[in-house]
């Protein structure tokens, strides 16, 4: 059977980018077209995106009880300012997968909170609840840094940190994941050390994600995720969301002779897809978040990436897969893993 052209196919795609970082704390208005930003309603709504991951970022700081407190505080803001911006928007916020299908059949714009590394909730597991309530669907379990739950892809000289703090996991992360499991969100692993992935991995009674996160094979990048931890994901039946940072898509020296492009991104899907199945790959832009490439620099500019996997050969019912249907699949193993209530 015949594939329809490009524009016909992304325009039926039920399109979810799985990491969009909010500008803090002047965010401004969500729902104008904007020269600064790489992603606002208009945007979205132009380049067919149907639902947009909104994340609240915080970077990894000092790890004392005033600091945890004022991080905490600051991650309800941000998601608070999520929930804030889309009112009397064509948006709306949509935690759960079947009201995300529904967004899309109406024609709006589903917005979907996530947070950003596990500082936000210090050490205190009732935050979980708190960002659950406003909307939260993932937690990405650190960032540049270790933090009270778990070693980093990256230590930090500038906060004194060791090679590793908790070889993976700490007490308190083990315990944050069941937590996670219990309220439907789900445990990312970008950024985490491999050690802390391959532990969530194993913890986890739901999927997990890397919500954007490329394969080490092709970027040497602590980043990214060797071959070892593609199967373990595969193996959890969770996903892992290809994203578009020139950094983790190609080395150096190729970086240096040559922008990097749409091509360079697919090529990780490729990669993936091939490893462990077209089940278990997605797209993130990271946009806002230093995420940009060329033919991609917005998020108006989307139907690219439909366009390049067709040329590639993929049918329509692995684009959607790939575009937003394993991403609704391990939202829904997330809320039937959850506790009632």
């Amino acid at each position: 059977m015949t594939e329809p052209p490009t524009e016909s196919l992304h325009a039926n795609l039920l399109t979810v980018d799985t990491h969009i970082d909010i500008p803090w704390p002047d965010r401004g208005d969500f729902t104008q077209d904007t020269d600064y930003r790489h992603v606002d309603l208009p945007k979205l709504r132009r380049g067919g995106i149907a639902a947009a991951c909104l994340v609240a970022y915080v970077g990894q700081g000092a790890t004392d009880p005033a600091a945890h407190a004022a991080i905490s505080r600051q991650t309800l803001a941000m998601l608070d300012a999520i929930n804030r911006g889309v009112e009397g928007a064509p948006a709306r916020i949509c935690p759960l997968a079947a009201e995300i299908e529904a967004a899309f059949h109406a024609g709006i714009t589903a917005i979907i909170p996530a947070v950003e590394n596990g500082y936000a909730m210090g050490e205190d597991l009732s935050m979980l609840e708190r960002f659950r309530a406003l909307g939260a669907r993932y937690m990405t379990l650190t960032h540049n840094g270790h933090n009270a739950l778990a070693d980093s892809a990256r230590p930090m000289a500038s906060l004194n940190d060791p090679e590793s703090r908790h070889g993976g996991l700490s007490g308190l992360g083990r315990e944050a994941i069941a937590e996670m499991n219990r309220l439907g969100l789900l445990v990312d692993v970008s950024h985490t050390a491999r050690s802390t992935m391959m532990q969530a991995v194993r913890l986890s009674r739901s999927p997990v994600l890397a919500s954007h996160s490329n394969a080490r094979a092709l970027c040497d990048h602590p980043r990214n995720l060797d071959d070892e931890q593609l199967d373990a994901l595969r193996a959890c039946d969770g996903v892992v969301h290809v994203t578009a940072v020139d950094g983790f898509l190609c080395p150096r020296d190729i970086r240096a002779q040559r922008p990097v492009g749409v091509a360079d991104y697919v090529d990780h899907i490729d990669y993936i897809a091939r490893r462990i199945g077209v089940r278990h790959v997605g797209i993130s832009s990271d946009f806002d978040g230093g995420g940009t490439i060329e033919g991609w620099r917005n998020a108006a500019q989307s139907p690219a990436l439909t366009a390049e996997l067709q040329r590639r050969g993929y049918d329509g019912e692995q684009i959607a897969a790939i575009w937003g249907g394993n991403f609704l699949r391990v939202l829904r193993a997330a809320e039937a893993v959850a506790a009632p209530g």
